[in-house]
């Protein structure tokens, strides 16, 4: 789960660390009024959107009076964003308006899971305001990383060495220590898979703020995570994957034509990549679960075929607790009470699969006999 800047910046501040003064409306009115409330000589106007170079996308405006605030915001809302870094762009429905600041210097500091040391890892780059990946690739020598001790935690030398790594000198280091422990508590407290402050301003007075923010939750910890599950519908980044959210489904948008629908998630994504592999392009991951009833066979089919880019489904169904013949009802009871008008192949196997199999019979639907098979057939009807 990704919290919005806003909300990221909430956390940051829980944990005594500064951010710029700021609240988050969704109206133009709202924007002038947050402005007029901060009355600051300058403010900046920020679409609540995921997406990377929203600033160049036009989703990062500064304003010098309450009225122009209003006008940016204008600007903002409702409106699509679009980037390199996310083509098909996103709509901003909130923008974040806060008080601006001086920069004098722009830092990244982020923490996230290293699979291969099985550790959380800091990490403190002198070049901030880009992404890290960005960063790595130009120059990897500028980024300072520390495998972080799972027994002792992240300690004051420790923070310090790697600050020294990254080039900072004894007076900056001082002023960061301090930024790179309340991340590092940030990151524990909620459960947090990445936590990142870029840019970490140094101001032309000389402070330290945190100017923009990003968590991501790891959703296997959200239910000890209360406050924060409840905005997990708020924070989706695509309106279909919030609607699945709701109905308790596991679904991701892949911005493809088949659409794909299948129980235990490596069997769905097996399936993603036999589509890929015979020349399609997968619409969606979805995993109807273990044990599926008919009614969440039917929720399936409603939520992949949201997607107007749609051309044809492919069910890919291996019968352990899952029942082929009620997988098989739940297909039907879709093609009865929805409209749909695209091919759709069929693959049931396992428990109940000849009975399943046996209820599709006389029907448009297209069974085939395996993974492969089926990937070929959708492929080629979606062409």
């Amino acid at each position: 789960m990704k919290l919005q800047e806003y909300q990221a910046k909430q956390v940051l501040r829980d944990m005594g660390i500064p951010v710029p003064n700021g609240e988050v409306t969704g109206t133009p009115h709202g924007a002038r009024a947050i402005a007029e409330r901060l009355s600051k000589p300058v403010v900046v106007v920020k679409a609540q959107v995921q997406m990377g170079g929203r600033g160049k996308a036009g989703g990062i405006k500064l304003a010098k009076s309450p009225e122009e605030a209003e006008t940016v915001a204008g600007e903002i809302l409702g409106k699509r964003l679009i980037s390199p870094q996310n083509p098909d762009g996103m709509v901003a429905d909130k923008v974040l308006v806060e008080e601006g600041i001086s920069i004098d210097q722009e830092y990244y500091l982020g923490i996230t899971v290293d699979r291969d040391t099985q550790r959380n890892v800091l990490m403190i780059s002198r070049q901030g305001g880009m992404d890290i990946e960005e960063v790595a690739a130009k120059d990897p020598d500028a980024i300072a990383t520390l495998p972080v001790d799972p027994l002792l935690g992240l300690t004051d030398y420790k923070a310090r060495e790697t600050l020294y790594d990254a080039g900072f000198d004894h007076a900056l280091t001082n002023k960061l220590v301090p930024f790179v422990k309340g991340l590092y508590r940030a990151y524990l407290t909620v459960d947090a898979n990445l936590a990142e402050i870029n840019p970490c301003v140094l101001t032309a007075e000389g402070g330290i703020i945190a100017a923009d923010a990003k968590i991501n939750i790891d959703d296997n910890a959200l239910y000890r995570q209360k406050r924060l599950a409840s905005m997990q519908e708020e924070n989706a980044e695509d309106p279909i994957e919030a609607e699945a959210m709701k109905r308790g489904i596991a679904y991701v948008r892949l911005g493809g034509n088949v659409g794909i629908l299948g129980n235990g998630a490596g069997l769905v994504m097996c399936t993603v990549d036999e589509v890929a592999r015979a020349g399609g392009k997968p619409a969606n991951f979805l995993d109807v679960g273990g044990g599926a009833k008919a009614d969440q066979v039917r929720n399936a089919v409603e939520i992949v075929m949201m997607d107007p880019n749609v051309k044809g489904l492919l069910f890919n169904i291996f019968g352990g607790i899952t029942r082929g013949d009620e997988v098989a009802k739940g297909i039907l009871e879709a093609l009865q009470s929805m409209n749909i008008q695209v091919p759709i192949v069929v693959r049931l196997a396992g428990t109940r699969s000849e009975e399943g199999l046996k209820l599709l019979e006389g029907t448009p639907l297209i069974p085939v006999g395996s993974m492969q098979e089926a990937a070929r057939k959708i492929v080629e009807l979606c062409a």
